[in-house]
């Protein structure tokens, strides 16, 4: 079917709709995104999130899901090249067009959620951060390219600022990714305190596992300050939407410590109120990078 752009206004509205009903710790389109970009925030959440619900798709084998992500990316490679499946491609490839956006970022995208489906446990911590470098990082780099952000120390801040968001989510979601068969713990660490990729939900053992993720905790908290830097090149709006995402994060990490590092029996969250408070904060935390 041939889409033209009286189709693009509807697409970017439903992309819209989508992202406030589907957003995790934090809502992706607020007030703080200006307003002529929130439609481009929107659809490359779209994308993102299709293509995260088609490698999560629990009732669909390896080899499915896999073929899925293929025909998804094929998607992509298409709509880049003026063929378009449904408005929501059209929309995606009028905003990275028009915005300049780096096509590759939403090929790595694509490979992340390919690890994602080809589970395996990650060695050490420089494994992870590679995956970050796929499942996290492009966004952050996106989001800067909408403001025509594209200085190669500032988006190493925002990779460090994305990557500890992501490790975060692991560690926040871990009571429930450890049943399906994903553990976010590198096999490395594990084993300098004894224990192994078999053994390390043991009760018996629990010392020794909270002893290894507030080795992961601090490493994330680590990462944090090496990318709040980040905050002094932003603009004022987009300043405080980063700042609090970061606050957020941060305070996921606190109630981890709060739980004495024990994230295989608590699963940490932030309540609309702590959202609310945070936010407030966030203005005055902006204000020191101004």
């Amino acid at each position: 079917m041939n889409y033209t752009t009286k189709n693009l206004q509807p697409a970017y509205q439903e992309a819209i709709q989508f992202a406030k009903k589907h957003y995790e710790n934090f809502p992706v389109v607020t007030f703080l995104i200006q307003k002529k970009l929130r439609k481009d925030v929107a659809i490359i959440y779209w994308f993102a999130r299709t293509a995260d619900d088609i490698a999560d798709e629990g009732d669909y084998s390896v080899e499915q899901r896999l073929e899925r992500l293929a025909r998804f990316e094929k998607r992509l490679q298409n709509l880049l090249n003026g063929i378009y499946a449904d408005p929501f491609d059209l929309a995606l490839a009028e905003t990275i067009n028009e915005r300049k956006l780096s096509q590759i970022y939403f090929f790595k995208l694509l490979k992340a959620f390919r690890s994602d489906i080809l589970f395996h446990n990650y060695q050490d911590f420089s494994d992870l951060q590679t995956y970050c470098d796929s499942s996290a990082n492009p966004i952050g780099r996106l989001l800067l390219e909408l403001h025509d952000i594209r200085d190669p120390k500032v988006l190493k801040l925002s990779d460090n600022i994305c990557s500890a968001l992501q490790l975060t989510n692991f560690y926040q979601d871990f009571k429930f990714d450890i049943k399906k068969g994903r553990n976010y713990i590198p096999i490395n660490d594990l084993i300098k305190l004894g224990l192994d990729e078999n053994n390390f939900t043991d009760p018996v053992l629990r010392k020794e596992f909270c002893e290894v993720v507030k080795l992961q905790i601090d490493r994330i908290t680590k990462l944090f300050s090496a990318g709040e830097e980040l905050l002094n090149y932003l603009p004022k709006k987009l300043r405080i939407e980063i700042g609090w995402t970061i606050l957020g994060g941060r305070e996921i990490l606190k109630k981890i410590e709060s739980a004495k590092y024990n994230v295989l029996m608590v699963r940490p969250s932030l309540k609309k109120y702590e959202l609310i408070l945070l936010l407030l904060k966030s203005f005055s935390y902006a204000k020191r990078f101004s």
